[in-house]
């Protein structure tokens, strides 16, 4: 694999990538790459692979078989160099619980060659009244605040953040995906893992559902689920009251012939436009039942 450090090579590039446990394959022969500046999101039920996945590329696991390449350098041989260059927010924060929220940031401030101002990146995740305070002292929602100031005070090229809004009130949430479209402005490349598929939907160029250790879809994020994923459903009650359900790209037209068929306006009408939630459950369900009809064929 090309591993060049340049403007126009993938900030994430990986062909093939597997990690094995004994018989079981957490990560199966997944192949993707991720442009620079680009905010690309991971989605997953739990135990999928996204955080396996991720941490090979962070360079924390070793992968069993395949290429990775990120920001030009094989993750599993990543110096300092190129781990200041990069930035992760974990699913849970370390513990210093002596030391206030700016010491904190001061001395993670000093182990980058380029950081921000360690005030400003307070200021940017809302903690400007919190700065004094140790850590011990603060909230779950503000311990993740501060893991996010954490990940981001370095000024990375490339930032991983991993279920970064557990915890986060509505409110805090919005403002988290202010700041990370302003990182993006900036150009850094963003790597997102998260349970939220409006989170997903508000900040992706792109996004990837991992399935079984698989990658089972990936595209813009209005993309997901093909075309025909998104055609809407009419939902009604039969004269006998029995469901009825259709797809139609014109369910106008679907209702009217229906109200004239029963002679009413249908019972229970309902016109449904597939979310990116419909879409990923329906994925999910489908990859599901291809995992079971394959066991069952092996069995």
């Amino acid at each position: 694999m090309d591993t060049t450090s340049t403007s126009e090579a993938p900030a994430v590039s990986i062909r093939g990538l597997r990690k094995q446990y004994g018989d079981v394959a957490a990560v199966d022969g997944i192949d993707l790459d991720i442009a620079r500046g680009e905010t690309f999101a991971l989605l997953g039920p739990n135990g999928a692979g996204k955080s396996t996945t991720i941490e090979i590329l962070e360079g924390y696991r070793l992968r069993t078989g395949g290429d990775a390449s990120v920001l030009g350098v094989d993750p599993a041989r990543g110096g300092l160099e190129w781990k200041s260059r990069i930035g992760i927010v974990l699913q849970s924060g370390t513990e210093s619980g002596a030391m206030t929220v700016r010491e904190q940031l001061a001395h993670f401030a000093g182990l980058y060659p380029h950081p921000r101002d360690v005030d400003e990146v307070i200021a940017a995740v809302g903690l400007d009244e919190k700065a004094r305070t140790r850590i011990a002292k603060l909230s779950g929602g503000q311990r993740r605040r501060l893991d996010v100031a954490l990940g981001i005070v370095g000024r990375p090229e490339l930032l991983f953040l991993d279920e970064p809004t557990t915890g986060f009130d509505p409110e805090a949430r919005r403002e988290f995906w202010d700041l990370i479209r302003e990182l993006k402005r900036e150009g850094t490349t963003i790597l997102l893992t998260t349970h939220y598929l409006d989170e997903a939907a508000q900040l992706g160029d792109r996004a990837g559902i991992i399935i079984g250790g698989k990658l089972v879809d990936v595209g813009p994020v209005h993309e997901l689920g093909g075309a025909e994923a998104r055609v809407p459903i009419v939902r009604w009650r039969d004269r006998d009251g029995s469901p009825r359900e259709t797809r139609t790209e014109r369910p106008a037209e679907l209702v009217a012939s229906v109200a004239r068929e029963l002679g009413t306006e249908p019972a229970e009408l309902e016109v449904i436009r597939p979310s990116l939630e419909d879409i990923y459950l329906d994925l999910v369900r489908a990859a599901g039942a291809e995992t079971r009809e394959t066991e069952e064929a092996r069995a």
